[in-house]
């Protein structure tokens, strides 16, 4: 488990997931909106490639689930997990994956950003704990997914 070193704020693993979305950001204002689609693909392809076991898994399966149920969705990373974003220039992740192993903790999590079109009344939930891929739990993601994308 990730302790807290001396007067650290940040965590190693919170620390190099910052440095990475700041890599993200600084590369990808530099490219096309195709160039940044078929990189952020690379970079998706990347990060799952760096998976283990049943992380690795997950988000493959994820990855299929998320680009069947809202193909306009750019693939991207996100603090260097797998993530989907809105097309263009403003590109805001929509939602994101998070492997168990990236904090080291006992479940994965599909989560979602503010921009996600998942509002429901006064309150809903933005992250939900993925332990293992069901054909009901595949079916719950396509939903979100679906209405996450607008």
């Amino acid at each position: 488990m990730a302790t807290k070193q001396g007067n650290k704020v940040w965590t190693d693993e919170e620390r190099e997931a910052m440095q990475a979305s700041a890599r993200e950001r600084k590369v990808a204002a530099k490219r096309s909106p195709e160039e940044e689609r078929a990189a952020g693909l690379q970079d998706l392809q990347d990060s799952l490639d760096k998976l283990s076991g049943d992380d690795r898994a997950m988000a493959e399966r994820i990855h299929e689930i998320v680009t069947a149920a809202a193909p306009a969705l750019a693939p991207k990373t996100y603090y260097g997990m797998p993530a989907y974003a809105r097309a263009g220039k403003d590109g805001k992740v929509i939602c994101f994956f998070q492997p168990k192993s990236k904090f080291k903790v006992r479940y994965s999590t599909l989560g979602f950003q503010p921009d996600a079109s998942l509002d429901d009344g006064e309150m809903w939930a933005t992250s939900f704990a993925v332990i293992k891929l069901t054909s009901a739990v595949e079916a719950r993601i396509v939903e979100l997914v679906t209405k996450a994308a607008g």
